[in-house]
């Protein structure tokens, strides 16, 4: 009985920690670096998520703001502006996927670095 539990868990989708949608085999999805890799997170935890939510993560936050206050799931959940984001996308299908721009926040932000 413990192999066919242990066979039917391995056949179970992952479930996206931030949306707590199912990931199907099929869909697109990456793993996210909790500490982004440049900041020292190459060897931290990762998480595997829907593809739109960890562009969704990207979108709207700096490396630097992800390492130094939302290097975990539950820091990305309870943030407004991605719990915004959440509540959106939990609607979809767990296969969803459409491009994701980064927020106009960001991108005046960005230009004015340069």
């Amino acid at each position: 009985m413990a192999a066919a539990e242990a066979a039917a868990a391995r056949r179970a989708p992952d479930i996206c920690p931030l949306c707590e949608r199912p990931i199907p085999p099929d869909a697109k999805s990456s793993r996210h670096h909790l500490t982004p890799r440049l900041k020292g997170g190459t060897h931290k935890g990762t998480v595997r998520l829907h593809q739109i939510c960890h562009s969704a993560i990207h979108a709207r936050f700096s490396e630097t703001e992800l390492a130094k206050r939302l290097a975990d799931v539950e820091s990305l959940r309870s943030d407004p502006e991605l719990a915004e984001f959440i509540a959106w996308v939990k609607t979809k299908p767990p296969g969803f996927h459409a491009p994701t721009r980064m927020t106009k926040g960001r991108r005046t932000a960005r230009k004015d670095r340069t």
